[in-house]
């Protein structure tokens, strides 16, 4: 298979152990070969420090256009521990679970041999392979310890010479399991100028951009001599190869989308959504102060915290039921109660207290429609009518047996066709938010035009909000790539 990877390791001799391969080199061979090499490399070599010989294998790599393991970056945070610990998640059950099934003795320190994301043990292997997404390095020895809590306190390269027997049927194992999952795409002939990854995850129940309207970002980038590629949380290793990163899958805080975001930003990438707007819109408290605090027009609106005395009848009275009832981080209508009364205000906080400490309670709003406005860079690029669910008050029914049922129908309109002064409360409350790409939902009530939501990933679905625009949509916000790139 011409796309099978260039092995690098320092002595020949330290292949012995494992199948004979054509794609074997020594580091020093390769260096030598400038150019003879088109195919991606797995660098083994035993010492990666700065300005070493393993060091040089992927920094030439890199210069020769080759896809390299370990890259330079990864290589670069090696001696650097706080980089990497913001990113692997407490895994003090596992690792407390491990200590006592294996060395009760030794309670307070683990160390593991990791290959490719691998590990001799079974009960580790998510521990391992998050490692490996978040340092991506063929052969390493990680070592955690305990000091209250578990924590990451080494990390560092093994060298192929180094392995025992056992560690070596690892490593076999490993690189012939990772190479059939990771190599087996070959990368597209033409050359474009700039590579961007899309996020996506093809199982999400309610995706913000369907198969079809990924494959016309993947078209309309190419216009912009962008190759984009869908990547899916596995690939959190290979993000620092791409110039950019778009997330299209619902993001939150506490979830790898997040983590995704703030590891691009921090090595430069151009990332939509920007982690500061994922933070500012995925918190409906946080969203209510800011537009409180710049006099942005909203429903009336009042926070509840779980353990406070609340007063539900003086709430319900001065509000006038219906009242809705919100948890801070829900999405597409998740976590939005209605409640009729005193009686189910009172149950339904208590219902939502459970996955929430704090609530918000709007006033009730009936309207046919709310509008979406598609804000990129503080400009409208699109608007929809979102129209509710078949006898619901909502957009998004998910009580609804039928598939029908489920959503409301829609309209989409050309910018000029909204009222003005929708949308300048879509562009005064994005503003505040920052210059990605944002669905303002806004609901036009006899005070005038309110704000219900900002969407940091909003819905981009193949004939809705390109209906249209067509696929003059996928240009505008690829283009708007294109610029930040070169800016």
């Amino acid at each position: 298979m011409h796309n099978a990877p260039l092995i690098i390791i320092d002595d020949l001799t330290d292949w012995q152990p494992y199948h004979p391969s054509q794609s074997i080199i020594s580091a020093s061979d390769y260096i030598q070969q400038a150019g003879k090499h088109r195919a991606p490399i797995i660098n083994l070599c035993g010492d990666l420090s700065y300005l070493s010989t393993g060091y040089y294998v992927s920094l030439l790599a890199e210069a020769r256009g080759q896809r390299a393991l370990p890259s330079v970056s990864a290589i670069n945070d090696l001696a650097n521990l706080s980089h990497y610990q913001l990113f692997l998640s407490d895994s003090s059950k596992l690792l407390n679970r491990f200590v006592a099934q294996h060395q009760p003795n030794e309670p307070k320190r683990v160390r593991l041999l990791l290959c490719f994301g691998r590990t001799a043990y079974p009960e580790l292997e998510d521990l391992a392979r998050h490692v490996f997404e978040t340092y991506p390095c063929p052969v390493l020895e990680v070592e955690f310890v305990f000091e209250g809590r578990w924590h990451l306190n080494a990390i560092r390269n093994r060298a192929l010479s180094d392995l025992n027997d056992q560690e070596q049927t690892l490593f076999g194992e490993s690189l012939e399991y990772f190479s059939k999952r990771v190599w087996r795409k070959a990368r597209s002939r033409k050359e474009y100028r700039y590579d961007l990854a899309i996020l996506h995850d093809p199982n999400e129940r309610i995706p913000t951009s369907d198969k079809k309207a990924l494959q016309k970002f993947i078209r309309a980038a190419k216009e912009y001599d962008i190759e984009a590629e869908l990547i899916t949380a596995a690939d959190f290793g290979r993000l620092l190869e791409f110039d950019a990163l778009f997330i299209r899958e619902t993001t939150r805080i506490n979830h790898y989308t997040y983590h995704f975001a703030k590891k691009a930003e921090a090595n430069g990438l151009v990332v939509i959504d920007h982690p500061d707007s994922i933070l500012r819109c995925a918190n409906k408290v946080f969203l209510n102060e800011m537009l409180q605090k710049n006099k942005i027009p909203q429903p009336e609106t009042e926070l509840l915290v779980m353990g406070n005395d609340i007063d539900y009848a003086a709430i319900g009275e001065r509000f006038g039921y219906p009242v809705v009832l919100k948890i801070p981080d829900g999405s597409f209508s998740i976590g939005v109660e209605k409640a009729r009364n005193a009686d189910e205000f009172r149950k339904v906080a208590e219902d939502l207290f459970k996955t929430s400490t704090i609530l918000l309670v709007q006033e009730f709003l009936p309207t046919d429609f709310d509008w979406r406005i598609g804000v990129l860079n503080n400009r409208v690029i699109y608007a929809c009518k979102y129209f509710m669910a078949r006898n619901h008050w909502q957009i998004y029914n998910h009580a609804s047996e039928s598939s029908k049922g489920k959503t409301g129908s829609f309209a989409c309109l050309g910018v000029h066709q909204v009222p003005k002064d929708v949308i300048r409360v879509a562009l005064q409350a994005t503003r505040l938010v920052g210059d990605g790409l944002y669905g303002v939902d806004i609901k036009e009530s006899s005070k005038g035009p309110v704000i219900i939501e900002i969407n940091d990933n909003p819905s981009i679905d193949s004939g809705v909000e390109d209906e249209y625009l067509g696929d003059e949509l996928y240009r505008i916000i690829m283009s708007d790539f294109l610029r930040r790139i070169e800016d």
